[in-house]
C-alpha cells in the first residue's frame, strides 16, 4: 500500500501525523467511483493515489451523479496543490489535510464544497494469517536466496513519527525535558539511560528501513560477484532482522547492520572488477559453432499404421486392402507413403520435405488427416489417412513440422515449443528422478511416446515450496535436461521469492536470439509484507515476439476466494515486467505471448464424500463445474480472457506423500479440523495477442513423483515467433511509405465522469507513442456509461518504422483511452494489423480492460495502407497445416486445433450496418456466404441505411444478478438441453419476439464465441452452449474451460433481465447482443448455479455478476450511426473473421493463411483412388451407421467406430473383427451380430 510518496513541505509526511480516513490509498479509479455512487449524495469525496504520477493524489468527487477528478500535485519544495487551469494561481498546502479543509469551505473553485467524506473500509485488508488451512504450518523464514526478490519501492509505508523531522528536533526536546530524568536516575545508582536510549530508537526509526533496503540491493550484487560469501551475508542479515527488536537490542541490531553496510559498500566494487574479469576471459566473444550447439539426439525414423480414406465409388478399384504405412525420417528429410499389395510385396513413393505442400487435419474426424503432395508442376495430388488414434495424428503433424523446419532455408524459426511446469514442492527436495514431469508422462492430455523426447526450445519451471538454493536447483534441472535430450540448456533467468521460483532455459542455439530479459517478484503474504505467498516474473524477447512467465503462490484456505482474486490484482498490477514505455498497461497486454502458473489455491465447492466419488469414476465435468478459479472467471473477476487447456487429470491436490492413490483431506489443527478438498490448485494459464499462433499440445500431470502432496503439472505450447525483421529494401522513401490511417473511432467506457478523452497509440512499429486530439463527439443516456468518438480529423496518421508487409502482418497496435482531467486510463486493448492492411479501411471492435477489470469496449475503421513495392511476403512454418473446409460437423472433444489462435483477432470484418455484437447465423453460414460473396470494395455499399447494433455493454449489472444464456434472447439458436444430441435439436417456430433462421442456419449448433475462429483448420461447429449434452460422452467440448479471447465481445445480458420489444418476424441475420433501448433490467434477484463456468458464462443457469455493480441501468444508451462510413447492404452477412477483404492478393491474407490447395490434381495410378480438387466427405446413405447400430440395440458402439474411420455403412463391409476390437467392440456376441448385419446387407446387394 502506498504511503503517499509526495513528501510534505520539512521534511513532514504529507498525509500529516496518521492517513486520514478519506485517504483510500492505491484505490483503483473504478472503485472510487463505485464508492462515491453507493455514498449517492452530492459533495461526498474521497482521495486516492493517482494512477498516472508517482506521488500524487487525486481528489474525486460526486456531484449531479457524475464523478469529478482533480489532480493533486506536489511540487519541487513538496508542496502540495489542486492542478489549476493555465493562469491561475494554485493555493498550496505542506499535508493533505491542510488542502482538503480548504476545500471543505464553500466557494473555493471546486464543481462542489467537499461535502460528505467517504471512509476507507480498514476491514478489508484484516487477512491476518493466509495459512490456516495447514499448508504452511507457519510463515517459513525467507531462504538465503529471497533477496533475489525486488527491495521495497516507493509504495512502501513508511512510518510517520515526529521521528521524520531527524535527530535535531527530537535531541532538542531530550535536552529540554527527559535529560533531567536520566541525570535523576545515573544519581540514584542508575547504570542505563531508557529516556535517551528511547529518543536514539524514535530517531533512527527511518534510518533502519533505509538501512534494510541498501542491505537488500547489495545482498543482490554480492551473490552475484561474490557467489561464496554471499551465504554467509545473507545469514547475518536474516539474524539481524529477525530478531525482535526493542530498546537496547534495537540499537544493538541497528549498529551491526550499519557494520555489515559498511563492509559491503568497501568490498563490492573490487569483487565486482574481479568477477567481470574473470568471466571476460572464460566467456567467448563468438557464438559457439553450428556443430556443437545442434548436438543433440538423432530422431529415428517414426513409422504410423494407416488406412487410406476413399471415396466408395473407388472401393472396387483399389480392392479391399487400404492399410499403408507412412515413415517419417525428420534427419534425412523424407517421406515415405508405402502399402501392401499382392503376394506380400510393398509399394511405396519417397516424398521429400519439399515436396510436401500442405497438411489439412479433419476436425470432425480427430484422427483423420489429409496430405497434399507435390506431383509436377503446378499439379499436386490429395490423400486422406485415417490414423490409429488423434494422438498418433498430432505426432505425425509435428514430426513432420520439425522436419519441414530442420530443412527449411530460413535462418530464423518461425515457430518454437514451450515446456512450462508447474510444482509445488512441499518444502521437500525433489526426488532423483522426475523425468516423467519434463517428459509430460502421466494423466491427462499427454503428448505421443513417438514425440516425447523431442527437445523443447525453452523450458520453464515453475516451483513454489522450493526449498532447494537456486544454484542447486538449475543445476539439477540442467543435468536432468542433458539426461533426457543431450544438450546443455543454458539458463536465461532465475527469479526467486523466498520459496518461490521460476526458472528459464533455453537451447544453447537460441541462447543469442534472447534480448530484454527483465525479472520482478511481488510479495503478497500477510499484509502483503511476507514474501511466503506472491509471485515472480521474468520476461524476454525471442527475436521480435515478447514472452512473460509468471509463477505465483496465491493464498490458501478454501473460503478465502477474495483475497486470492486481489493476490492476482495485485501481482497484475505490481510485477515490473516487459517495455517500461508500457506503464499505462497492465502485464497482461505487455507481452505477445503471457503464461502464468503456479499453485493458484483455488478449490473445489463440494462435499468431500462427492468429490471423492467422482474422482474414483473418472468424471471431471462435475468438479470443474465448482472449480472456484473457474467460477471466478466466468464472473470476470480474474484472469479476463486468459485461455486454459481443457483439465482431463484429476485433481493434483491434496495427496498423502509417497502415494498418489490416496488424498488427505483432514488435518488436526489447534483451532479444530481443517479440511482441504481435493482440488485442482495447480494451473497453467495463457493469454496471447490477437492473431498470433498458439497450440497446447499437452496439459496434466504425472503419477509417479510423490514426494509432495502437490503433483508436478506440464504443459507444452507452438508458438509462432516473428524474427528482427531486416528490410532488403532499405528504409522506405516517402513514395513508398505505409500508413496506419483512422478513420473513426468509438468507446464507450463504464465511468460516472464526464471528462473528455484522448487515445495514446503504442507499438513497436512506431519510433514513439503516439496521441489523438480530444474526443468530438460525447454522449450518454445512462449515469454508469460514457459514449465518446474521435472522427477522422481528431485521429493521428500513423507512420511504421518499416513499410514490408510481410513485417506489418506481425506487428500490433497498443491503444489506452485516458482522461484529460486525470491523464488516467480508462481502457486498453491490442489491435492486430494483420487484418487491417488493405486498400479499403476495415472494422475492428474489441474489448476495454484495466487493471484486468473489463471496462468497456471500443470499435472503428482503419486501414493500414502498404505501397505495392512492399507487398511481397511468405508463408510461415505454422501456416503449413490447414483444415478441411468441407467438412462441417464439430468434434466430439477438443483438439489442441481449437486453441490455433491464442486469443481471437481483434477484428471483426463485417458489413458496416453490423458492426454491433457478433450475429449468430451470420457467422455460422459465413463459410458458405463468403465464398459466393465478391471482394468487398468501396463501392458496393448500398444505399439502404441500416441502423447498426452498437450498443452500451449492458453485461455489466449488478453484483449478484446472474448472467445466465444467450437463449434468453434467441432460444431457437441454442441445443436443447435434453437432447443427447447437440445436432438434433429442433429450434421452436419463430415468433413475434424472436430471430428467424435464415437457409442454412441449421448446420449445427451455433456459439456466439467459438463459432467465428478464425484458425487455419476446420471451424468447430460445436458450441459451449451445448457443453452439458456433449460433456456427458466424455471428453467433449463440454468440458473445455478455456475463456472468450480477449477481443471477443462480453456476454449477453442475464436472461431475467431481456425482454424484447415485439417486432415482426425478420429474416436479415441480427446482433445476439439487442439494443438497450429494448431491455429493461429487473431488481437483482437470486440465481441458481448450473452450468455457469461454460466459456463467458453461456451455459444455462450461469451465475455471473461481472464485477461491475451498476447502480441504475433502467435507462439505456440510444443507438446512433457510426460516424463517417457508407451503409452497407442490411441483408450481407458478416464474413468471416480472417477472411481477407479489399486485399487483392493472396500475399496479404490474414490467418488462416490460405483454404487447402486447390491447384489441379494430378491423377496417379487409378487403383490409388487419388483425389480430385475437392476432398472426401463423408457420405451417408438412407441407413447412417448411427442408424444401424440403433436397429441393432449397439448404438453405444458409434462413437468408437466413428472415431476409427467407419463413417459410412457401405464402407463398413471391409472392417474385421481386429478393427472393432479397435473400435471398442469386445464383446464376441456384439461383433457377431454386427459382422452378420453386414453380410446380410451384402448378400441383399
Amino acid at each position: 500500500m502506498a504511503g503517499g510518496g509526495g513528501g510534505g513541505g520539512s521534511g513532514a509526511s504529507p498525509l500529516g501525523p496518521a492517513p486520514p480516513m478519506w485517504y483510500h490509498r492505491d484505490l483503483s479509479r473504478a472503485a472510487a467511483e463505485e464508492l462515491l455512487a453507493r455514498a449517492g449524495r452530492d459533495g461526498s469525496f474521497l482521495v486516492r493515489d493517482s494512477e498516472s504520477v508517482n506521488g500524487a493524489y487525486a481528489l474525486c468527487v460526486l456531484f449531479q451523479k457524475h464523478v469529478h477528478t482533480y489532480r493533486i500535485l506536489p511540487d519541487d519544495e513538496g508542496f502540495l496543490a489542486v492542478q489549476t487551469s493555465q493562469g491561475v494561481q494554485p493555493k498550496r498546502f505542506k499535508t493533505l489535510p491542510e488542502l482538503v479543509s480548504l476545500y471543505l469551505q464553500p466557494s473555493q473553485g471546486l464543481v462542489t464544497t467537499l461535502l460528505y467524506p467517504v471512509e476507507r473500509d480498514e476491514t478489508a485488508v484484516s487477512d491476518d494469517r493466509d495459512y490456516s488451512d495447514g499448508e504452511d504450518e507457519k510463515p517459513p523464514l525467507p531462504p538465503r536466496s529471497s533477496s533475489t526478490s525486488t527491495p521495497p519501492g516507493p509504495d512502501t509505508p513508511t512510518d510517520s513519527t515526529p521521528a521524520a523531522n531527524g535527530l535535531s528536533t527530537i535531541s532538542h526536546e531530550y535536552l529540554k525535558g527527559s535529560y533531567a530524568l536520566d541525570l535523576e536516575a545515573v544519581k540514584q545508582g542508575a547504570s542505563s539511560l531508557p529516556h535517551l536510549n528511547k529518543t536514539l530508537v524514535a530517531s533512527c526509526k527511518r534510518l533502519n528501513g533505509e538501512v534494510d533496503k541498501v542491505l537488500s540491493g547489495l545482498e543482490i550484487l554480492s551473490k552475484v560477484f561474490d557467489q561464496q560469501s554471499a551465504f554467509m551475508v545473507s545469514k547475518m542479515i536474516q539474524q539481524v532482522q529477525s530478531v525482535n527488536q526493542g530498546g537496547d537490542q534495537e540499537l544493538e541490531n541497528l549498529v551491526t547492520k550499519l557494520a555489515i553496510l559498511k563492509d559491503l559498500l568497501s568490498s563490492i566494487e573490487k569483487k565486482a572488477l574481479k568477477a567481470l574479469q574473470d568471466m571476460s576471459l572464460t566467456s567467448p566473444c563468438s557464438p559457439p559453432p553450428l556443430h556443437s550447439m545442434r548436438h543433440s539426439k538423432s530422431i529415428p525414423v517414426q513409422a504410423f499404421e494407416v488406412k487410406l480414406d476413399v471415396y466408395l465409388a473407388e472401393l472396387t478399384k483399389i480392392g479391399k486392402s487400404q492399410k499403408y504405412t507412412l515413415s517419417v525420417d525428420v534427419e534425412g528429410g523424407r517421406l515415405v507413403v508405402m502399402k501392401k499389395v499382392k503376394d506380400n510385396q510393398e509399394d511405396w513413393i519417397t516424398y521429400t520435405h519439399d515436396k510436401i505442400r500442405q497438411l489439412i487435419k479433419s476436425q470432425r474426424v480427430q484422427n483423420k488427416l489429409g496430405i497434399v503432395f507435390e506431383k509436377e508442376k503446378d499439379k499436386s495430388q490429395r490423400k486422406d489417412f485415417i490414423f490409429a488414434s488423434a494422438k498418433k495424428r498430432e505426432a505425425f503433424c509435428q514430426l513432420l513440422q520439425l522436419m519441414k523446419n530442420k530443412h527449411s532455408n530460413q535462418d530464423e524459426p518461425d515457430m518454437i515449443s514451450i515446456f512450462i511446469g508447474t510444482w509445488n514442492m512441499g518444502s521437500v527436495p525433489a526426488p532423483k528422478n522426475v523425468a516423467s514431469w519434463v517428459l509430460c508422462r502421466g494423466l491427462g492430455k499427454t503428448l505421443d511416446e513417438m514425440t516425447v523426447t523431442i527437445p523443447h526450445d525453452l523450458y520453464v519451471f515453475g516451483s513454489q515450496e522450493n526449498s532447494v538454493c537456486d544454484r542447486e536447483w538449475v543445476e539439477s534441472l540442467r543435468a536432468l535436461l542433458k539426461e533426457q535430450t543431450e544438450l546443455d540448456y543454458k539458463p536465461i533467468a532465475v527469479q526467486t521469492l523466498w520459496n518461490i521460483k521460476l526458472a528459464v532455459l533455453v537451447k544453447p542455439e537460441h541462447e543469442n536470439r534472447i534480448s530484454h530479459v527483465g525479472m520482478s517478484s511481488v510479495k503478497t503474504g500477510i499484509a502483503n509484507t511476507l514474501g511466503n505467498k506472491g509471485a515472480v516474473g521474468v520476461s524476454f524477447m525471442f527475436n521480435g515476439t515478447s514472452f512473460g512467465f509468471v509463477n505465483c503462490h496465491l493464498t490458501s484456505g478454501n473460503e478465502k476466494i477474495a483475497r486470492r482474486n486481489q493476490n492476482y490484482l495485485d501481482i497484475l498490477r505490481l510485477l515490473s515486467l516487459g517495455d517500461k514505455q508500457l506503464s499505462s498497461f497492465d502485464i497482461s497486454l505487455r507481452f505477445t505471448h503471457l503464461f502464468w502458473l503456479g499453485d493458484l489455491n483455488y478449490r473445489l465447492d463440494m462435499d468431500i464424500q462427492e468429490i471423492l466419488n467422482y474422482i474414483n469414476r473418472k468424471e471431471f465435468d462435475p468438479l470443474l463445474k465448482v472449480d472456484q478459479l473457474n467460477l471466478e472467471r466466468e464472473k470476470n473477476k480474474v484472469f479476463l480472457r486468459f485461455a486454459e487447456e481443457e483439465i482431463s487429470f484429476p485433481p493434483t491436490y491434496r495427496y498423502e506423500r509417497g502415494s498418489r492413490d490416496t488424498y488427505v483431506w483432514q488435518k488436526q489443527k489447534a483451532t479444530g479440523m481443517r479440511t482441504n478438498v481435493p482440488s485442482w490448485c495447480d494451473r497453467i494459464l495463457w493469454k496471447s495477442y490477437p492473431e498470433t499462433h498458439i497450440v497446447c499440445n499437452s496439459y496434466g500431470c504425472t503419477d509417479d513423483v510423490v514426494t509432495s502432496d502437490h503433483s508436478p503439472v506440464f504443459a507444452t505450447f507452438e508458438v509462432g515467433v516473428t524474427s528482427q525483421f531486416v528490410s532488403k529494401k532499405g528504409l522506405p522513401k516517402s513514395s513508398e511509405q505505409a500508413y496506419i490511417e483512422f478513420e473513426s473511432i468509438e468507446a464507450i467506457v463504464k465511468t460516472a465522469s464526464r471528462t473528455k478523452f484522448f487515445i495514446e497509440f503504442y507499438s513497436t512499429c512506431l519510433e514513439e507513442f503516439k496521441k489523438s486530439y480530444e474526443n468530438d463527439s460525447q454522449s450518454s443516456d445512462n449515469v454508469n456509461f460514457l459514449r465518446v468518438g474521435w472522427s477522422n480529423k481528431q485521429l493521428t496518421t500513423l507512420k511504421p518504422l518499416l513499410s514490408e508487409i510481410e513485417y506489418l502482418q506481425d506487428q500490433h497496435l497498443l491503444l489506452t483511452v485516458k482522461s484529460l482531467d486525470g491523464y488516467e486510463s480508462y481502457g486498453e486493448c491490442v489491435l492486430a494489423l494483420k487484418s487491417m492492411i488493405g486498400s479499403t479501411a476495415q472494422q475492428f471492435h474489441t474489448y476495454l480492460s484495466h487493471r484486468g477489470e473489463e471496462t468497456g469496449n471500443i470499435r472503428g475503421s482503419m486501414r493500414v495502407r502498404v505501397p505495392s513495392e512492399r507487398m511481397g511476403t511468405r508463408e510461415r512454418l505454422y501456416e503449413w497445416i490447414s483444415v478441411d473446409k468441407d467438412e462441417t460437423s464439430g468434434p466430439k472433444g477438443k483438439s489442441a486445433v481449437v486453441c490455433r489462435l491464442g486469443h481471437e483477432p481483434s477484428v471483426i470484418r463485417k458489413p458496416l450496418g453490423e458492426l454491433g455484437k457478433v450475429s449468430e447465423e451470420g457467422e455460422r453460414n459465413s463459410k458458405e456466404e463468403t465464398a459466393a460473396r465478391p471482394k468487398q470494395d468501396g463501392s458496393d455499399s448500398d444505399p439502404s441505411i441500416s441502423k447498426n447494433s452498437y450498443n452500451n455493454p449492458a453485461y455489466y449489472i449488478l453484483e449478484g444478478v446472474p448472467n445466465q444464456s444467450a437463449a434468453a434472447v434467441s432460444p431457437e439458436l441454442l441445443p436443447s438441453p435434453t437432447s443427447a444430441n447437440p445436432q438434433a435439436a429442433k429450434p421452436p417456430p419463430p415468433s413475434a419476439g424472436a430471430r428467424s433462421k435464415p437457409p442454412g442456419a441449421a448446420s449445427g449448433p451455433p456459439h456466439p464465441r467459438r463459432q467465428v475462429r478464425a484458425i487455419s483448420e476446420e471451424s468447430s461447429s460445436e458450441d459451449d452452449g451445448g457443453a452439458c449434452v456433449v460433456g456427458a460422452q466424455g471428453g467433449g467440448v463440454g468440458s473445455t474451460l478455456n475463456r472468450p479471447p480477449p477481443d471477443f465481445p462480453p456476454p449477453p445480458l442475464p436472461k431475467g433481465a431481456l425482454e424484447m420489444v415485439p417486432e415482426a418476424p425478420f429474416t436479415k441475420p441480427r446482433s445476439l447482443y439487442p439494443d438497450l433501448a429494448e431491455v429493461r433490467i429487473p431488481a437483482a434477484g437470486p440465481a441458481a448455479h448450473g452450468d455457469a463456468f461454460r466459456r463467458g458464462g453461456v451455459g444455462a443457469g450461469a451465475l455471473d455478476d461481472q464485477s461491475c455493480s451498476v447502480l441504475q441501468m433502467a435507462k439505456t444508451l440510444s443507438d446512433s450511426e457510426f460516424p463517417g462510413q457508407p451503409p452497407r447492404a442490411p441483408s450481407a452477412p458478416p464474413p468471416l473473421r480472417g477472411q481477407p477483404m479489399g486485399l487483392g492478393l493472396d500475399a496479404c491474407r490474414t490467418f488462416p493463411p490460405r483454404n487447402p490447395i486447390t491447384e489441379s490434381i494430378a491423377e496417379d495410378m487409378p487403383e490409388e483412388a487419388l483425389w480430385g480438387s475437392s476432398s472426401s466427405s463423408l457420405s451417408v446413405g438412407e441407413s447412417s451407421v448411427g442408424e444401424w447400430l440403433q436397429r441393432l440395440g449397439l448404438e453405444r458402439y458409434e462413437q468408437g467406430l466413428l472415431h476409427n474411420g467407419w463413417d459410412d455403412l457401405e464402407f463398413l463391409s471391409d472392417i474385421t473383427e481386429e478393427d472393432l476390437e479397435e473400435a471398442g467392440v469386445h464383446d464376441s456376441a456384439h461383433k457377431r451380430i454386427l459382422l452378420e448385419s453386414l453380410r446380410q446387407q451384402q448378400q441383399q446387394k
